[in-house]
């Protein structure tokens, strides 16, 4: 399945959260996120299995025992049910797979 980046819109997930799907298949999820400095995403956890990526910003992650301050370019896998969360300390740019798909990010 092919999709273009302009034929799909953001939605707010939480305040100064905004996903946009950016495609997905039977077993994965892809979606990108714009995320607004001192935003935070609070301790949550899923069945899912989370890789990301950083392009642009700064994030502190706390997963687990571990707290990683995340900058361009950096990445993480977190496994299914691990606890974690997010601050967001400036305007960032994600991009992140989940396993199994999402269904409350499903467009």
């Amino acid at each position: 399945m092919f999709t273009r980046w302009d034929e799909r819109n953001y939605r707010e997930m939480l305040p100064g959260v905004e996903l946009k799907t950016l495609t997905y298949g039977k077993t994965m999820l892809l979606g990108e996120f714009r995320l607004k400095k001192g935003a935070v995403i609070p301790s949550h956890s899923h069945p899912h299995e989370q890789i990301g990526y950083l392009v642009s910003g700064r994030l502190r992650f706390n997963a687990g025992d571990e707290t990683f301050e995340a900058g361009p370019g950096d990445g993480w896998c977190f496994a299914g049910n691990l606890e974690h969360g997010v601050e967001i300390l400036e305007d960032s740019l994600v991009v992140e797979v989940f396993s199994p798909v999402r269904e409350d990010y499903l467009p």
